[in-house]
């Protein structure tokens, strides 16, 4: 499969990429830096330099074309503020949904997070809350549209190693999950088209990634 990731030089979209071409697939990283090149051939993918906060619905389709899946794993970042965790994190999600529209890429997983249901408490950090509420519209947008979607909402993430373990459900609690894990299960979720529909969280667990996709949605 061809894969385009949003994001292509995340720690979860890199872990990803290797884990993708290691097992054959094509991944292609989108990335804003050109810098950052080096980094998505050595993980196995194809990079493609797009801002996604600049690029228009055309161009960014043309590089989705052939591509068998879409992932947005991109953020604004550690240090970013307000108005980027909007254009990146919201407006971002929903120019890739369009431009996956456009090129016929059907299917659309998205990164988002644990937490997004309620409204940020009361004194929470402008800038957290800012990132909680474009997480939550970038899901809203995304269930609006016609396209086979699922949204995977990891809990804190660490840098352990991956367990290939894993609780993932439409209600998870609250709890950790390592960036690899997760890598883990987005690849699992390709392979799972019964997940379409599905916001699913996904913390640290005792059942196997194979099981816990299969089981997901029954």
């Amino acid at each position: 499969m061809r894969i385009v990731i949003a994001g292509g030089h995340g720690k979860i979209a890199r872990l990803l990429e290797r884990h993708l071409a290691d097992r054959g697939d094509t991944p292609v990283g989108l990335i804003r830096n050109p810098d950052q090149a080096p980094a998505l051939r050595a993980a196995g993918a194809t990079p493609v330099v797009c801002d996604l906060e600049h690029a228009d619905v055309t161009d960014l389709a043309a590089h989705l074309d052939g591509a068998d899946a879409v992932i947005f794993a991109a953020g604004a970042g550690p240090g970013s503020g307000v108005a980027r965790k909007d254009t990146v994190d919201r407006g971002a999600a929903a120019l890739l949904a369009d431009a996956a529209t456009h090129a016929g890429v059907h299917r659309y997983l998205l990164v988002s997070s644990m937490g997004v249901d309620k409204p940020p408490s009361p004194g929470t950090d402008d800038v957290w809350a800012a990132y909680l509420l474009a997480k939550r519209a970038a899901e809203d947008d995304l269930r609006a549209r016609d396209l086979a979607w699922t949204v995977l909402r990891p809990g804190r993430l660490t840098d352990d190693d991956p367990t290939g373990h894993v609780t993932l459900t439409r209600h998870a609690g609250s709890g950790a999950i390592s960036r690899a894990d997760v890598a883990l299960v987005l690849a699992a979720l390709l392979d799972a088209p019964h997940t379409a529909g599905a916001t699913l969280e996904l913390v640290a667990g005792a059942t196997p990634i194979a099981d816990a996709v299969t089981a997901a949605c029954t």
